[in-house]
């Protein structure tokens, strides 16, 4: 999906969202200009603080066992062999350029996603309950 188009799409209900006590953002931004974009649209606008971006880390082996047990499962065709390895393609030369982006900002949380769903979640709400205490005290 073009650029512009997904900021079209997404604009007024972030907007909304940001003036009724935040919002959560899954798969977007995908590129660094999508991210770039967002960022110096976040600047214009009061009220719109990006506080968290939460990476769960999982090797391509995992990742690749997960999507072939999906597209058993749910009879999905764009899990195949294929698919899967365009993706990390994709995603290497594209999405991973974010992980830098965000880091050099301090609001980069790096999960281990190859836990348990408990584990995960866990270590996801002690890394945002730490950026929740140091936000408020450098208030």
């Amino acid at each position: 999906m073009p650029d512009e188009l997904v900021f079209e799409v997404l604009s007024s209900p972030v907007l909304e969202a940001a003036t009724n006590g935040g919002y959560v953002l899954d798969g977007f931004p995908r590129t660094l200009r999508q991210a770039e974009a967002a960022y110096s649209v976040a600047q214009e606008i009061r009220d719109i603080e990006l506080q968290a971006v939460v990476y769960l880390r999982v090797g391509h082996d995992e990742l690749r066992e997960r999507l072939r047990v999906r597209g058993d499962r749910e009879g999905r065709t764009d899990d195949d062999e294929d698919t899967i390895a365009r993706r990390f393609t994709v995603f290497e030369k594209q999405t991973e350029p974010l992980l830098d982006f965000y880091a050099r900002r301090g609001i980069l949380v790096d999960i281990n996603g190859e836990q348990s769903v408990g584990a995960v979640f866990g270590d996801i709400t002690r890394a945002l309950d730490r950026l929740l205490t140091e936000v408020r005290g450098n208030l």
